[in-house]
């Protein structure tokens, strides 16, 4: 089971079929994505299901029905382990960015936490969860897949929020404030904390 979120709501790409509550069921086959998406941002709807019957294959199915952007991103921690937010377009994020030709996944986000923050010295100490959400670009939808990594750091410095990037705020939180940022913040950032 996998889920891509459009917004908050979820697309989760199962192969079960349930009985309709608050969601909608649509086989992955023949489901028009953009109606999909349309319907889970303009209605109460809580959430759609993907069916397919086979498991090993519904992701790579759901991937090709929209254009992908790769991305890398970190939860880095410092020494006091805290945190590391960014604030953009009113939420609390955590930092990640589009990865580069010839760059590996590590490497992205590595750079993207460096240049949207001013963090440095930031050591890769496992992989974490990927996430899926869909977005929109000069009136396109995208899925963007990201690849999260737990970072540490022993980084002291001044934070310098990337203002070009629309981040106006770089803040070190501990584990009240990191919760209390989870209230503003998105569902995929949610499931990494």
């Amino acid at each position: 089971m996998y889920t891509i979120y459009v917004g908050d709501k979820p697309i989760i790409l199962t192969t079960k079929v349930e009985r309709e509550t608050d969601f909608k069921s649509f086989l992955l086959k023949s489901v028009n994505i953009g109606k999909v998406i349309k319907t889970l941002n303009k209605t109460d709807l809580q959430g759609v299901h993907l069916i397919d019957k086979n498991p090993e294959k519904l992701l790579n199915k759901f991937l090709k029905l929209l254009p992908n952007v790769i991305a890398g991103g970190g939860k880095a921690y410092n020494s006091n382990n805290e945190i590391l937010f960014i604030y953009r377009n009113d939420k609390w994020d955590l930092p990640k960015g589009k990865a580069e030709r010839k760059e590996s996944i590590e490497e992205t986000a590595t750079r993207e936490v460096e240049e949207e923050t001013g963090v440095k010295g930031l050591k890769i100490t496992k992989p974490l969860s990927t996430t899926y959400h869909i977005f929109k670009r000069n009136g396109k939808h995208k899925i963007k897949v990201t690849y999260w990594f737990e970072m540490k750091t022993d980084f002291e410095g001044k934070l310098f929020p990337e203002e070009s990037e629309g981040i106006t705020k770089v803040k070190w939180l501990d584990a009240k404030a990191s919760q209390k940022a989870l209230e503003n913040s998105y569902a995929n950032i949610r499931i990494l904390i």
